[in-house]
């Protein structure tokens, strides 16, 4: 018996239909990263190892998909490490490559490659695929498409007001009724270590506080416990995660607890010029909140953080970004401040469908099927489609003679939205008898008069 086809599981098929609303989003997605100002580029699907082992921290490390090594590069392998029982090791000695993990980090590198072919400060926007050996679940997926932009080569905080603005931009414009972008900044994480004794600790500390509405206070503290963080700076640490009001209560509340921490206080600062610029300049739907928890533990940010979430439903992050003035430096180019943004595609997919947020019109049904009654009448018909597809309306015939029935049938699965019926009095006459598949209505037509409807 031959095997059942099946596809891994985190990865999915799309089907038309799917594939014209997925669209929907990009097209979106892509007209507003263009009006700001951003242009395209394109990295390959895989990276060199090396490029992406190291930027994420211990645990983005473990979900890089790696390309086993073929041919005579197998030789390479440390079988010394496999005895030695030293398994991470062994598994990198006998991969060279691995598929990308973001967009970001491959970024950095090109910018760092083509420095000399690009000017200062540099906008580019990117939609492409990355894969995480993440565990499958409702919004997670292990391929998944990101949709970012970015800025490097300009400390100004104006890009992060930019950054902002196009969250309410994108989201609104898809019509995302209720969503929150919530603001931090990592310079006060940093005072927050700083004030407990615990700067070398900042990172066990931000990846801990990150997972706050996930595994709660009592679980924050047995992993800070777990990563050596003293229960006295515990209890400094605490109060924070009670902190509540406005934003601008919360903001006051942190430079209190900051007064002291010079990077702290200048990450309020910062995050204040953000907020004020933006209630200058108005935003159309999204709700603005200061997170103090809010940490997205990748090692890179080094600036503003960001995170949004669409409210009412059950659904992680749907987009997200943030500062990270040292990333191209792991590439050897320092001084390079840079800020940007993702968009989840899969994600916004997933809400506006739950929603039912999708316009009635982004399909990709046919406009035109052509029923064949034979061979004179298809040589008629396919001198009229073309003229038809020249207007660009998307028309097909029908392949075959076959029954009525038949014919009718396919056109429903299509969802075909006309159908043409030209017969040998059709053809006498020079007329098209055009039915429309949702009213029924059926009406003789000319050429002209059936692409002036259609184009309407």
């Amino acid at each position: 018996m031959a095997q059942k086809p099946s596809i891994p599981k985190g990865t999915r098929d799309f089907l038309p239909a799917e594939v014209a609303k997925r669209n929907y989003i990009y097209n979106t997605i892509r007209k507003s990263f263009e009006v700001y100002g951003f242009s395209p580029i394109e990295t390959p699907s895989f990276e060199l190892s090396s490029t992406l082992l190291g930027k994420y921290g211990e645990e983005g490390d473990r979900l890089i998909f790696k390309i086993l090594n073929s041919g005579e590069k197998v030789r390479k392998a440390d079988l010394k490490a496999l005895e030695d029982g030293n398994l991470a090791r062994f598994s990198n000695s006998l991969s060279e490559k691995a598929l990308r993990y973001d967009l970001t980090v491959p970024f950095a590198r090109f910018v760092v490659q083509h420095q000399n072919e690009i000017s200062f400060p540099f906008k580019r926007y990117q939609i492409q695929p990355v894969w995480r050996a993440d565990r499958p679940q409702h919004g997670r997926y292990q391929e998944f498409y990101q949709c970012d932009a970015d800025v490097v080569g300009s400390d100004s905080l104006l890009y992060e007001v930019d950054f902002v603005l196009l969250f309410d931009e994108v989201l609104s414009n898809l019509k995302l009724p209720d969503f929150t972008i919530k603001i931090n900044n990592r310079k006060i994480l940093s005072g927050i270590a700083e004030i407990c004794g615990e700067e070398d600790k900042i990172i066990s500390i931000t990846v801990a506080i990150d997972k706050l509405d996930k595994i709660g206070v009592d679980g924050v503290v047995k992993e800070l416990l777990e990563k050596g963080v003293s229960e006295n700076a515990i209890e400094k640490i605490k109060p924070l995660f009670e902190i509540s009001g406005s934003t601008e209560s919360r903001l006051k509340q942190m430079k209190d607890f900051l007064s002291s921490s010079e990077i702290g206080i200048e990450g309020i600062n910062e995050l204040e010029f953000v907020l004020e610029k933006v209630n200058e300049l108005g935003i159309r739907t999204a709700k603005i909140e200061f997170d103090v928890t809010l940490a997205r533990g990748l090692n890179y940010y080094t600036g503003a953080i960001f995170e949004v979430k669409a409210n009412g439903v059950k659904m992680g992050s749907i987009c997200g970004g943030g500062r990270y003035d040292d990333l191209t430096s792991i590439f050897g180019m320092k001084d390079m401040s840079g800020v940007g943004i993702s968009f989840g595609a899969d994600r916004i997919y997933d809400v506006l469908t739950e929603l039912d947020l999708f316009p009635a019109t982004v399909d990709n049904s046919l406009e035109l099927l052509f029923i064949n009654f034979g061979e004179e009448e298809q040589s008629y018909c396919l001198k009229l489609m073309k003229e038809i597809r020249k207007n660009g309306i998307s028309s097909e015939m029908y392949p075959k003679s076959a029954k009525m029935k038949k014919q009718m049938k396919y056109a429903n699965d299509r969802g075909v939205k006309n159908i043409a019926l030209v017969g040998k009095n059709e053809m006498e006459e020079g007329i098209i008898q055009l039915k429309n598949m949702d009213t029924g209505e059926q009406i003789g037509l000319s050429l002209e008069q059936v692409i002036e409807k259609l184009k309407k």
